[in-house]
């Protein structure tokens, strides 16, 4: 069964831009639980311009599901992750200042860092992956890291979906299989939606988790958000309906 965690930072962000509390990030996050979701990922970023330092160490007692939280390991963020013992702790090389995540780990070049911060959470308890592009070598030098999963980079197979998902799928599948063989687990996510979501989790071997915040909150704006959950769920085939 592929897990389906969702991310509130888009919630966070609508917040932010008011001030106040509204919407409730702490609400949100416990309601998409109860609403189906197996995952709540956030992402704090260090200018706290969606989810907030604060957020996540208040969500982390209100929920019992997995809690994954993303970033690029800097000294704050590290001790943010030690502080709340996630679940999951997913690396993603994005620093100070960029809009969204663009990239995966070159986990070539990076490879000396990142099995070092990696030691650090594994000696926490924390399970460890590693945002990263569909390139069976960088996956094969992931697992030299130490890490337990990576997590694929799906922007490319989202844009090129539409106009012909074979040749968009065809990477990933290449990529998934390269995770197989040296026994990484796999998880995946950005910009995955209702659209290409089924496809891709049906034909990628070995798939463990999806995580999905734009897209997700993008459709509960018109659908509901526990709608919402429960189609996704649903795309993943792993509720009935």
């Amino acid at each position: 069964m592929v897990r389906l965690s969702v991310n509130i930072n888009k919630i966070a962000t609508l917040r932010n831009a008011r001030g106040g509390n509204t919407p409730d990030v702490l609400k949100a996050a416990i309601d998409c639980q109860r609403f189906g979701a197996q995952g709540i990922t956030v992402h704090p970023r260090p200018d706290e311009r969606h989810i907030r330092y604060q957020d996540v160490l208040d969500i982390k007692p209100l929920i019992t599901t997995e809690f994954n939280i993303e970033g690029y390991p800097s000294e704050a963020f590290i001790d943010l992750v030690l502080k709340v013992i996630p679940d999951q702790v997913t690396l993603v090389p994005d620093p100070p200042g960029v809009l969204t995540s663009n990239a995966g780990w070159d986990t070539v070049s990076h490879q000396e860092f990142l099995s070092r911060v990696i030691l650090i959470f594994r000696e926490a308890g924390i399970r460890t992956s590693l945002f990263i592009e569909a390139d069976p070598i960088l996956i094969r030098h992931a697992k030299k890291t130490g890490t337990d999963r990576v997590e694929l980079y799906t922007e490319s197979y989202a844009r090129m979906y539409p106009a012909d998902r074979e040749a968009a799928i065809r990477p990933f599948l290449a990529a998934a299989q390269a995770a197989v063989d040296v026994s990484l687990g796999l998880n995946a996510g950005h910009d995955l939606s209702l659209e290409n979501l089924r496809y891709f989790a049906t034909h990628i071997p070995g798939l463990m988790e999806v995580s999905i915040g734009h897209a997700l909150i993008s459709d509960a704006l018109y659908l509901g958000l526990e709608n919402t959950i429960q189609m996704y769920r649903r795309q993943l085939g792993n509720v009935e309906g």
